[in-house]
């Protein structure tokens, strides 16, 4: 019997992503490198995300919805690989060409290179303002992926090797990919953006979600960079952020856009604010209780 183990561990979270999940699975098994097992972790799916999963050769692994941490069920995932290449692939996010996982991997065929991650382009039914940070976060030139983002999982590969030495952050719901990316970055650990490796990731969010989705961020990045932050700067980032919304909308000629836009931007900056009050008391007084942002998120984000 051939035991030899496969080039690469995929590695896909779930819960309750029927609508979406098929795409992925579909796009990811068209793919022109197909030497890979698939490892999903699941954290209590109730509707046929599960039985759409089943159509694929895949190992499923159970979590229990209360402990779910984005950085846990990755590090749950990883640590039932079989092999060297852990590859990490959102349920939501969509290859768009038949070597995008080919291409990611050659990016460690160089060995100082010890994680990359993929161009994430917008859905086509993504809103302007979702389009616009999209492809801001993930420009078509490798050089031109800025500091805030040195790593982003939803499409990513990583040398277990690495992992094993840093393993996911779990000290809150999520930026667990952003503080794996930092520690890269602080201890000289090379990371390639690969643009040719093509992805369809977004969400738009309503308003709900988004405080959620920006509290347990700005938790989360109090935690692992440190810093405070004040009224006033919250102010003046919201400023900031409502003029250059508004002129990219003039820009795209979406003048309707425009009426949503400080209020949308006034709640991302008072979540963030309020998530990063949070973390820094954590920090401070050396809590690692994440509850709090998780119940944030899960009260206001299904699934």
């Amino acid at each position: 019997m051939d035991t030899k183990a496969p080039r690469a561990s995929v590695i896909l979270r779930t819960k309750n992503c029927e609508s979406l999940i098929g795409q992925t699975l579909a796009a990811l098994f068209s793919q022109d490198f197909r030497d890979f097992e698939l490892i999903v972790v699941d954290s209590g799916s109730t509707d046929r995300t599960l039985d759409i999963v089943r159509r694929y050769p895949s190992t499923v692994v159970g979590m229990n919805p209360k402990e779910y941490l984005s950085g846990r069920a990755l590090n749950l995932g990883a640590s039932r690989a079989q092999s060297e290449l852990l590859v990490f692939i959102n349920s939501d996010t969509v290859p768009l060409v038949p070597d995008a996982l080919r291409l990611l991997l050659s990016a460690l065929d160089d060995p100082e290179v010890q994680a990359a991650f993929g161009r994430q382009v917008p859905r086509p039914d993504a809103r302007s303002w979702v389009r616009h940070e999209v492809n801001t976060a993930f420009p078509d030139r490798e050089d031109g992926v800025t500091f805030l983002v040195p790593f982003a999982a939803p499409f990513s590969v990583i040398r277990k090797s690495a992992w094993e030495e840093h393993p996911f952050f779990e000290e809150a719901w999520g930026s667990e990919d952003t503080e794996w990316g930092h520690w890269a970055r602080t201890n000289n650990r090379k990371v390639r953006y690969i643009t040719e490796a093509r992805v369809m990731h977004s969400h738009n969010h309503n308003l709900r979600q988004l405080y959620g989705r920006l509290f347990t961020e700005g938790e989360a990045l109090a935690l692992i960079l440190g810093g405070q932050d004040t009224i006033l700067s919250t102010c003046r980032k919201a400023v900031g952020s409502i003029a250059r919304d508004c002129a990219h909308a003039i820009r795209c000629a979406r003048p309707f856009d425009l009426p949503s836009i400080p209020i949308r931007r006034l709640v991302c900056h008072w979540a963030y604010y309020r998530g990063h009050k949070l973390g820094e008391h954590r920090r401070a007084t050396g809590s690692r209780d994440s509850s709090i942002g998780q119940e944030v998120i899960l009260k206001r984000y299904d699934g």
